[in-house]
């Protein structure tokens, strides 16, 4: 077994020292109201930067947009193998509610804290990864690329700058929780806003004015039967139907005024298959329908807030079946594939990628969040024997 030739196991007290560490480096997301003089992720940013630095990597950085960076360092191989990328992001939901969510501490074999479970244990795995690396006698026969990328929660903007900017890779691993299940596919996500726009008058004379919110009510009728539509198209094996949601509405400035605008944010989670384009061409076709069926009809489509495409790795990727193999190793267990829930920086990566980390989904936000160490010291082993599988190829 490639695991039992790392000459130590994972230490289980180092790899609960440094997530403790980075839970108490407040790293939040601020979603879009950034001061660019103290980026959310920059500590976590600087922490991380220094660990890839001290365990000898060759370590690199690019910033991304208002001074936040995505940072990353590279251990060397021999030249004739992939590079695999070991991707986790630097930043966290907030903390509203949350007593002392900064405070990590371990308790019944879980560390505890904002960050722990989304996903700073995924970083902590992915620096003990290394050392095992480095301790080992077996040198790699490819690169091996460790990064922490910002404004997951947000926009993603950090990792489609990745995909575009940073250094080249064969074939990433991003550890979002997971329960130690593969993902190698998980739904796309397009959050936009559509508005309508009326005319203004007083409220005692409707009809001089147009009624932003009434069009708007006719665009939500449209949009219901859209996702119904939707939930009866063809369903992609793993991922099941696309799906459409209205998450906000807002419109009008007092009780007494003919509302003139009207807002809506919608999400729409696509399938393997479908595009950014082709959902905006459906929106596009409903849109234009009501402004040829309803009088003085006028919207506005935003641009997306986020779009993340579909991950969809093949089931007979060297990456999948690598892991397979791991989780047999390590575990003695079949490995289970399953699709993730949410959305994630790896089909932004531009490679063929997969979800596989310590924690459950359900703890990720919450208000008492946590990771089992004992996943953790799992997910070392996994990810050692995937990159050692990979790279004998």
């Amino acid at each position: 077994m490639f695991v039992q030739s790392i000459l130590m196991k994972p230490d289980i007290s180092r790899l609960s020292d440094e997530l403790v560490a980075m839970v108490g480096i407040p790293s939040v997301n601020t979603f879009g109201h950034a001061d660019p003089e103290v980026p959310s992720e920059e500590n976590m940013a600087c922490y991380f930067e220094t660990r890839l630095l001290e365990l000898g990597l060759t370590v690199e950085s690019h910033v991304v947009e208002d001074g936040r960076r995505n940072v990353w360092g590279r251990l060397k191989g021999t030249g004739e193998g992939p590079t695999i990328l070991l991707a986790g992001h630097l930043d966290t939901v907030g903390v509203v509610g949350y007593e002392n969510p900064f405070d990590g501490h371990v308790k019944d074999g879980r560390v505890y804290g904002r960050g722990s479970c989304d996903m700073k244990a995924g970083l902590a795995c992915y620096l003990e990864v290394v050392r095992l690396l480095k301790e080992s006698s077996q040198p790699l026969s490819g690169d091996l690329i460790v990064a922490g990328i910002v404004d997951e929660e947000h926009a993603m903007i950090g990792s489609a700058y990745f995909g575009r900017h940073g250094p080249a890779v064969d074939y990433a691993i991003v550890a979002e929780p997971s329960s130690l299940k593969i993902s190698p596919v998980h739904k796309g996500q397009v959050c936009l806003t559509i508005s309508t726009t009326g005319l203004s008058v007083h409220s005692s004379m409707p009809e001089l004015g147009i009624n932003a919110i009434y069009h708007m009510n006719a665009l939500l009728s449209a949009l219901q039967i859209y996702a119904h539509e939707l939930s009866m198209r063809p369903a992609d094996p793993m991922c099941g139907s696309p799906t459409f949601s209205v998450g906000t509405i807002k419109g009008g400035l007092n009780v007494s005024s003919v509302p003139d605008s009207c807002e809506i944010e919608i999400d729409r989670r696509t399938i393997p298959g479908e595009s950014y384009e082709s959902v905006m061409g459906e929106l596009t076709h409903i849109l234009n329908k009501l402004a040829a069926d309803i009088p003085d009809f006028t919207y506005a489509l935003s641009e997306p807030s986020l779009n993340v495409p579909p991950l969809s790795t093949a089931m007979t990727s060297p990456l999948v079946t690598s892991m397979e193999a791991a989780v047999m190793e390590t575990l003695g267990k079949e490995a289970e594939l399953v699709p993730f829930p949410g959305s994630t920086d790896a089909p932004n990566l531009g490679v063929p990628a997969v979800i596989c980390g310590a924690g459950a989904l359900a703890q990720c936000h919450s208000l008492n969040e946590y990771v089992p160490l004992d996943e953790m010291v799992a997910a070392v082993e996994i990810y050692i024997a995937t990159i050692h599988k990979l790279q004998a190829q």
